[in-house]
């Protein structure tokens, strides 16, 4: 789980996984490079390089960018993902889904749009003037 800093060079670049734990409060944005696990509440929007994991305690009340995520609390915002968004038996999201594949167990709660397909979040990160070139 831990790394020993003397066996990894200069220029390599590992990701952490950042863990927010149970009872912590984070009001504003944040930025991972790596994977993230949330099981206390964030406050503001999440741009995730990798992996989201909103664990069974875990709030999150703002937007959510990232590769793949996992959601087993609750979700108050939009969520883009480009890979799996998996929401699991207890998660409940309100809010709009943009994602390459999407899994929702039966016992979910979601309430809001859904958008799918392999190029869905890429188009949606455009700004609106390149959209409406691309419409025409």
């Amino acid at each position: 789980m831990f790394k020993n800093k003397s066996n990894s060079s200069a220029g390599e670049s590992s990701a952490a996984t950042t863990i927010i734990g149970a009872g912590t409060i984070i009001t504003g944005n944040l930025l991972c490079n790596g994977d993230i696990r949330i099981d206390g509440t964030l406050k503001g929007n999440l741009d995730a390089k990798s992996k989201v994991i909103i664990g069974a305690g875990g709030l999150v009340e703002g937007d959510i960018d990232g590769k793949q995520a996992d959601v087993m609390g609750k979700v108050k915002g939009t969520i883009k993902v480009s890979e799996l968004l998996y929401i699991h038996e207890k998660g409940a999201v309100n809010g709009d889904l943009y994602a390459a594949q999407l899994k929702i167990d039966p016992s979910a709660s979601f309430n809001g749009n859904c958008h799918m397909g392999g190029n869905v979040v890429d188009i949606n990160a455009l700004p609106a003037s390149e959209l409406n070139t691309k419409a025409n």
